[in-house]
């Protein structure tokens, strides 16, 4: 079970992973916190009559193409996207966001779902959210309380019988250490990195984060599976631009020089040893 705070989340984050386990003939689902009502529409060739007023529907027709590129299954909480405030000081947000929702409603949402799906290893966002996004923050928050509530009968006894997950992980895509792969390689080939403006922000925030890498802990051989990735990303159109980042570097070069895709084991309730090659790592194949 993969939890996202908003759709396009599962396409940018962790989803050659998804897509690899889907095809080795896993159950995976996409947990899809909100539906991305605030979004702002950032593929200029979306930003056409008709596309913001019934943004909702497209956005939920985008996730269910983005699912079936990844041969995943999809679900939706039902809260409302919080936006993203811009300012300083910052807005308020409004009334009737997810970010607001009290931990308690939330949690047992998600803790209902976890129950029905009986997922072993849950995956989410650290505790800054990836970057921070009121809706990813709490993204983590409420996945971390489920994680930990699930098999409890004693907390949410209404969202179903006990279940208890046996592994969290937290996913670390964007990291400046990968960045700085390719960044060598262009000046290796004697052309401009397409996306140094890119990594020179993500260097900006390694003195409040710290090495993003560093905490990695598992990482996912899933290069096979980029072109579905590029596939579900294109597939929420309104939010990604096929001219723009995400597709920069060409597909050859990431597949040679970064096949992987990275995770933190943030809790884990089996024995496994690190680093780790498989999400599943420490689980006996009869729990599976």
């Amino acid at each position: 079970m993969a939890v996202h705070a908003h759709p396009d989340d599962e396409s940018s984050k962790g989803a050659a992973t998804t897509a690899r386990y889907a095809d080795e003939g896993h159950d995976v689902l996409i947990v899809t916190l909100t539906g991305g009502e605030r979004g702002s529409i950032l593929n200029p060739a979306m930003d056409t009559p008709g596309i913001l007023d019934r943004i909702d529907e497209v956005r939920r027709e985008e996730m269910a193409a983005a699912a079936r590129a990844l041969g995943v299954r999809q679900q939706w909480l039902g809260f409302v996207d919080s936006g993203l405030p811009e300012g300083d000081p910052l807005p308020p947000l409004p009334e009737d966001s997810f970010a607001l929702v009290p931990l308690a409603e939330s949690t047992e949402a998600l803790v209902r779902l976890v129950r029905e799906f009986r997922p072993h290893v849950i995956v989410t966002y650290d505790e800054l959210g990836g970057y921070p996004h009121p809706d990813h923050i709490r993204c983590h928050e409420v996945s971390v309380a489920a994680y930990e509530a699930a098999g409890d009968p004693a907390q949410f006894p209404q969202a179903g019988a006990p279940w208890t997950p046996l592994k969290l992980y937290y996913t670390h895509g964007f990291t400046a250490r990968r960045m700085e792969v390719f960044a060598e390689e262009y000046e290796r080939i004697g052309e401009p990195f397409p996306l140094q403006e890119w990594l020179d922000r993500m260097r900006k925030y390694v003195p409040e984060r710290g090495d993003v890498f560093a905490r990695v802990t598992t990482q996912i051989d899933c290069a096979k599976y980029f072109p579905q990735r590029d596939d579900a990303l294109r597939a929420h159109a309104t939010q990604i631009d096929p001219n723009g980042a995400f597709f920069a570097i060409p597909l050859e070069m990431q597949q040679r020089l970064w096949p992987t895709e990275e995770f933190e084991l943030a809790k884990t309730r089996v024995r496994t040893a690190l680093p780790e090659t498989d999400l599943f790592a420490g689980i006996e194949d009869e729990q599976r």
